[in-house]
């Protein structure tokens, strides 16, 4: 890869870290309006719990808050890396700490055609036992 394309790619991964930390924050978490801009219409996930999500039911089941509260639950975010997997698509993994409980994570996320920026198209949770070591 050359630097253009390298500085591209860097610039794609950036982006995405950015959208996935936003993701994060309990004022989107809070309000379906700002999660909506985050999350693809075709958008799945897998949660810790292994239920199956989907764009309508994770909506459904986010508070409807105007603007969100910056009340709840904050992840700890660590280890979090990017892949460019093709232009406008880029796999993240890290691992994350909310009340006491780690998870594994690994989200998609494409580029939107329309411009909108970037929004999450697949997102598994793994829960790790306590009894195995940091990034074990």
């Amino acid at each position: 890869m050359n630097a253009p394309d390298e500085a591209a790619s860097a610039a794609e991964i950036a982006e995405a870290v950015a959208a996935e930390l936003r993701l994060m924050e309990p004022s989107v978490r809070t309000s379906r309006a700002l999660a909506r801009e985050l999350l693809d219409p075709d958008f799945v996930e897998v949660g810790a719990s292994g239920r199956r999500w989907t764009y309508e039911q994770m909506l459904a089941a986010l508070p409807d808050l105007p603007g969100g509260t910056d009340d709840g639950p904050r992840y700890e975010p660590s280890a979090m890396t990017g892949t460019l997997l093709a232009p406008g698509l880029v796999h993240l993994t890290y691992e994350t700490v909310i009340d006491g409980l780690r998870a594994r994570r690994s989200s998609l996320w494409r580029r939107a055609g329309d411009g909108t920026g970037w929004r999450m198209y697949y997102h598994q949770a793994t829960p790790v036992p306590p009894e195995v070591e940091q990034r074990g």
